[in-house]
């Protein structure tokens, strides 16, 4: 990599053998692509998950080159942290493998490509870094966290934001990854001023651009 792999414990007891797990999954993200850009780690608790128990998140981040950012985020309820976080740590890293897999074969022109799918931000709870999007296309809700956000756009958002993004399924269900601003919002941000907002069926009122 370009830059050095940065790790970040937040409220978790930092051991070698997390570290030498977390950097063995590097390597292997970087014989995968060999220009990656930079590789940045997060391991903590989930603040405000929906999880029971001792919910810890993993959050990869990756910047690909030219300059484009994938994110990964896990989460998993852990009792024993040297024991069980070994497992979320491994999941988030085997779902960034599957994104720059894709990435790769896209650029390789193995695959087609498809645009990232977009959605409406529908609820927003800023005091607890998180919020929800609805795509029109599915009509699913996406659970989305402050650090899902690209470019620290999180404080950008408003309900009628809309947004494109990496769906997968997290540990509670649907969530959203690599969020990414399309348009500021417009009429349909300020019809639902409340964290309550619904997006309209089929989006009769879009955000303007």
């Amino acid at each position: 990599m370009q830059i050095p792999l940065e790790v970040k414990f937040n409220d978790v007891d930092r051991s070698q053998w997390l570290d030498d797990y977390i950097e063995e999954r590097v390597e292997r993200l970087d014989r995968m692509c060999d220009n990656l850009i930079s590789c940045r780690v997060t391991v903590g608790r989930a603040q405000h998950s929906h999880n029971t128990g001792n919910p810890y998140r993993v959050l990869v981040e990756v910047t690909f080159p030219p300059k484009k950012d994938l994110v990964v985020d896990k989460q998993g309820t852990v009792g024993d942290t040297q024991v069980q976080l070994r497992p979320v740590i491994r999941r988030a890293f085997e779902a960034m493998e599957k994104r720059i897999q894709k990435e790769t074969d896209m650029r390789n022109g193995d695959v087609k490509h498809h645009e990232e799918p977009t959605a409406m931000v529908v609820r927003l709870f800023p005091e607890q870094d998180y919020g929800f999007i609805k795509s029109p296309s599915d009509n699913e809700e996406y659970f989305f966290h402050r650090n899902a956000v690209l470019h620290g756009d999180f404080d950008r958002l408003t309900p009628g934001t809309e947004v494109r993004f990496e769906p997968q399924m997290g540990y509670d269900g649907p969530q959203a990854s690599s969020v990414q601003v399309v348009s500021k919002p417009g009429v349909a941000a300020t019809d639902h001023p409340e964290n309550g907002a619904e997006a309209p069926a089929g989006w009769e009122a879009r955000p303007q651009k």
